[in-house]
């Protein structure tokens, strides 16, 4: 089947109606609600009861009052000029029976670290590259308007992906500023996709774009109530994404419901000459691009209770998801016994980010930015200096100075960095267990609850669950589980290497019986003074 066909037929395809929400054949209700879902607004567009021109317009009302104004989330850093013409383009091509596909007309939101070859910089919240245009549209970025969405504006992130300091503090980039939770406006959004994460909770769009090498999907998306999939590295292109690591970078879906996750995901893959993992993707497997049914009957899940938070309430939440996930029918194998990595496991991840991130931003800024003022690490590390006021007020660069002191990826220490994680997450740790316990998946609390933002101190990370696949290049994707004190829980669901349909089942089995999500309050600050 040709992409175009596939792509104009994947709502019936998926049974994204009935799968996602009955509000699509229901009327809207008010904007200024804003939690419609993508999939309910795309059988609106597709029946003639909204137009695309006034979604667009909605969202940037919202923007402005919620962003900018009102709880002042600071989640977009900028948004597009065009984004009203695209639409109203869109609704002409719609009048005149000819569609790009069910992303048509649905405005999307990007991480700002995702070039778009438009009227947007592409900054990664650095002020080197802040009014830095991109040459070209990143391969993502080409699917998505090929697919008809309208790219509505760029999201604020931790700067540089959260790569530049160990003691950063989430959410925050010297082009941006700070970007808060909507659902305690003194806790951490987490990162790196904070932006994305802080605005598609709070329904200033249906659907957004995160980037993760570890952890920064699925981080924000479980600390903002929302589902958030990390695909197995190669599904997406990573072709325009500014990179930390090639080993580990892929974009992702951050969305209020699985459907929609679904939805944006089949947009975003595929195969793209300029990104050879995505040439290495297996041939589609029996049920991929489509949900099957009731999937969590006859699942064999694995409970990871080693990840599991160590707060009595949140741990408490996730024992009654697993006690559904049983009642619905899932084998579930409580505990399974996931190997714990070496001591030298997370010093050899961050190694290989650190040489990776020196060799492939030069190449990135080379292709991508050639006019910009900054060209490779070191050019970065001195503007920086030279900007210390507004780029080094909360944190520092030491990741990038200890970055800039190595070699090349031929240097012998890189190679046995990255064979030592490729061991320890694949073989002796994901796909051993996997294959013991003849899994589908493993579950686990996504990580902990959002936390205080605290300049000084920097993040106050909890337990996460996002190592082992992030550094295996598995996918991960984590569904909201509930609220613990007001404040959004996550639990994941871990695959083998490529099976996200699978995964996006078992997840919209497990929405569809928890009903979990409760949208944000906006709450001043959780402990009331």
């Amino acid at each position: 089947m040709q992409r175009r066909t596939l792509l104009l037929s994947t709502a019936s395809t998926l049974g994204l109606a009935a799968a996602g929400t009955q509000a699509a054949t229901a009327a809207l209700p008010p904007a200024a609600e804003g939690q419609t879902s993508a999939t309910a607004l795309a059988a609106q567009l597709v029946a003639g009861r909204l137009r695309s021109e006034d979604l667009v317009q909605d969202c940037l009302q919202r923007i402005e009052a919620i962003d900018r104004q009102g709880p002042r989330l600071n989640s977009i850093i900028e948004l597009n000029p065009e984004a009203l013409d695209i639409a109203r383009a869109l609704d002409a091509e719609r009048a005149r029976n000819t569609l790009h596909g069910p992303l048509h007309g649905l405005p999307v939101l990007l991480k700002d670290n995702i070039a778009t070859g438009d009227r947007m910089s592409t900054s990664a919240g650095s002020l080197a590259l802040d009014g830095v245009r991109a040459a070209r549209d990143a391969h993502l970025v080409q699917r998505l308007r090929e697919a008809g969405a309208v790219i509505l504006g760029k999201t604020n992130l931790s700067e540089w992906a959260n790569i530049r300091s160990t003691r950063s503090t989430s959410g925050w980039s010297g082009r941006g500023g700070l970007t808060r939770n909507p659902y305690a406006l003194d806790r951490s959004t987490s990162g790196s996709s904070s932006g994305t994460g802080a605005a598609i909770a709070a329904g200033l769009a249906p659907l957004g774009v995160g980037t993760e090498t570890d952890g920064s999907i699925v981080s924000p998306a479980s600390i903002c109530g929302l589902v958030g999939l990390k695909p197995t590295v190669g599904r997406i292109s990573r072709d325009g994404i500014i990179p930390i690591s090639h080993s580990q970078d892929t974009a992702g879906p951050m969305t209020r419901s699985v459907a929609d996750a679904a939805l944006l995901y089949l947009a975003l893959s595929g195969p793209d000459a300029q990104d050879a993992a995505t040439t290495q993707v297996p041939p589609p497997r029996p049920g991929d691009g489509m949900f099957q049914r009731q999937a969590l009957r006859g699942a064999r899940l694995g409970v990871a209770r080693a990840f599991f938070t160590g707060f009595d309430e949140a741990d408490a939440l996730v024992d009654k998801m697993i006690a559904l996930l049983k009642a619905q029918g899932a084998e579930v194998i409580d505990p399974v016994d996931l190997p714990q990595p070496s001591p030298a496991f997370n010093d050899a991840e961050l190694a290989v980010m650190l040489y990776e991130l020196k060799h492939d931003l030069a190449q990135w800024l080379a292709t991508f930015a050639p006019q910009a003022p900054v060209k490779n690490l070191a050019d970065v590390i001195a503007f920086n200096a030279a900007h210390r006021d507004r780029e080094m007020a909360w944190f520092g660069q030491e990741l990038f100075t200890q970055a800039q002191a190595l070699g090349g990826l031929d240097t012998p220490a890189y190679r046995e960095a990255l064979a030592l994680c490729r061991r320890q997450s694949r073989d002796e740790g994901l796909d051993k267990v996997f294959q013991a316990h003849r899994l589908d998946a493993l579950v686990a609390p996504t990580g902990g609850l959002a936390w205080l933002i605290d300049p000084i101190a920097s993040d106050h990370y909890g337990s996460s669950f996002s190592t082992l696949p992030a550094v295996a290049g598995y996918p991960h994707l984590t569904v909201p589980a509930g609220l613990v004190r007001g404040l959004p829980l996550g639990l994941s669901f871990v695959g083998p290497a490529w099976s996200e349909w699978k995964l996006l089942s078992l997840g919209l089995h497990f929405e569809q019986v928890s009903q979990a999500r409760q949208a944000p309050a906006f709450t001043p600050r959780t402990v009331p003074l």
